[in-house]
């Protein structure tokens, strides 16, 4: 870095300032590739274009010297390299000596000259000018470097530059999202933004991360989920609504768990948990064609997002998976004496309910790999869905798991305001005994729907865990920029 830095002052001792606001460009490298990318070996032509990029490959001859230029690449491409050539008949000696003296790898140039390719065959600008564009000072890795997964993470920027397979994430990942709003737009659904900081934290079993408010002199938390303010919304009018956003949990991070992780949320009026399910099998369909397959790999298994997407209930499914009947019935004790003998760690104070719950995550959803809807959950798995009118101890709810990984969540939303006091008071007291993932008593939501709100179906997706899906990366990899322990 101190030899680049030199470097750096050297060039603005002798007035050629190595970050101008503008440098000549008249083509891509693209649009060079596309238009004269068929040239033979040895074949020159009489077209002067300018072009620039970043030096991801540089040799230096006595007088002939190589470069690949490489440029940045966009929602539709990779990225383009191309090849320049500078030679001492082209750009004189002076210029040539200066290209030896101040370039290096990493640093952004611009050349013109002719379109030609080279007796290898190679497409190229024999350049008669060049200049620095850019001064990198900091060395960073050549094409053919193999960056561990920590460095890619912690080096995202170095990643892109010298991996195709980090570049390829990106644009995965902007697809897919792109796909998501494009079939909700479709279906009537209205994006809307709702509030990052709230005063108090719903939507989900998570515990939210805390901060305070000078200026109200009050304690806030980041949100945890966007559901609240989007069925305010609905109160309001807003008959198909979603947002897609950033949520955030103070909770443990592995794999498939991140502090921040990006939420679509959907609702929709006068629809119930199996039109919205309709929906998130369109969304994810709709995705997969963006991204150019409906099926993907899990381990050695292939997932057919194509086929049929199985319905399976909790109770039935944990039975069939232990061989012996578990019903809303089965006392705790027994499901704990269940939990031991399958090694599944569980709390003594837990009940019948949160016990199956835990016997089914851990027993049942790994074995889950083609999609599939797992529904009738017991009522404590869900606050805010709405309890099944034949079996009040059940929920209208349902999780998808896809490769055996919870992919998004749907409910026939709980509108009942009297209802909905219940269990937020429930919530509240179990919060206020300790249990930092219990949503608190919100008055200003129940409020809103003591206003009247339309029967709803609702739904989540993980957008970080549906690019895990289609790309078999873990959460780090699927999200650009993810938060990391500081060294030391």
């Amino acid at each position: 870095m101190q030899v680049r830095r030199d470097k750096r002052d050297r060039l603005i001792t002798e007035g050629r300032y190595p970050y101008p606001v503008q440098v000549p460009r008249t083509h891509t490298l693209r649009a060079v590739r596309a238009q004269w990318g068929e040239l033979a070996a040895g074949e020159e032509t009489d077209q002067v274009v300018s072009v620039a990029g970043r030096v991801v490959f540089i040799r230096n001859t006595g007088k002939l010297c190589f470069a690949t230029l490489q440029e940045g690449f966009t929602e539709d491409n990779n990225g383009e390299r191309l090849q320049i050539m500078l030679s001492l008949a082209e750009v004189g000696e002076q210029r040539l000596a200066d290209w030896k003296a101040d370039v290096d790898l990493g640093d952004w140039v611009s050349a013109t000259g002719r379109v030609i390719a080279s007796k290898r065959g190679e497409l190229s600008i024999m350049a008669t000018e060049w200049t620095l564009a850019s001064k990198a000072l900091r060395p960073l890795p050549n094409l053919h470097s193999e960056l561990g997964e920590e460095t890619r993470v912690r080096q995202r920027h170095s990643d892109l530059i010298v991996r195709d397979a980090a570049r390829d994430m990106v644009r995965t990942r902007a697809a897919i999202t792109r796909s998501l709003r494009e079939t909700l737009h479709a279906d009537g659904y209205l994006e809307i933004e709702t509030p990052v900081l709230q005063m108090m934290h719903g939507g989900a079993a998570a515990r939210p991360f805390r901060s305070h408010l000078n200026a109200f002199d009050i304690d806030m938390t980041l949100r945890i989920a966007l559901e609240l303010y989007l069925k305010r919304a609905m109160v309001g009018g807003v008959d198909r609504v979603y947002e897609i956003g950033r949520v955030f949990r103070n909770e443990g991070i592995d794999s498939s768990h991140a502090p921040e992780f990006t939420m679509l949320e959907a609702y929709q009026a006068w629809g119930d948990q199996y039109t919205i399910a309709e929906l998130t099998k369109q969304l994810i369909l709709d995705a997969a064609d963006a991204v150019g397959t409906r099926t993907v790999r899990h381990g050695e298994q292939e997932i057919d997002l194509g086929g049929d997407w199985a319905w399976v209930s909790v109770y039935p499914g944990l039975s069939a998976k232990l061989g012996e009947e578990i019903t809303l019935d089965t006392p705790a004790a027994r499901l704990r004496e269940i939990a031991d003998r399958h090694e599944v760690a569980h709390d003594a104070s837990w009940g019948a309910q949160k016990l199956v719950l835990e016997l089914f995550g851990e027993l049942v959803e790994p074995d889950l790999i083609q999609p599939t809807f797992v529904h009738s959950y017991p009522a404590i798995a869900q606050p805010l869905a709405r309890l099944n009118s034949a079996e009040p101890r059940l929920v209208e709810a349902w999780d998808l798991i896809i490769g055996g990984m919870e992919r998004g969540t749907g409910f026939s939303e709980l509108i009942d305001p009297v209802v909905q006091r219940e269990v937020l008071t429930q919530q509240s007291l179990a919060a206020a005994a300790g249990d930092p993932e219990a949503m608190q008593l919100d008055e200003d939501f129940l409020a809103a729907l003591e206003a009247g709100a339309p029967p709803m179906g609702g739904m989540g997706l993980g957008l970080d865990r549906l690019v895990m899906l289609f790309t078999g990366a873990g959460i780090r990899e699927t999200i650009l920029f993810p938060l990391l322990k500081p060294h030391g």
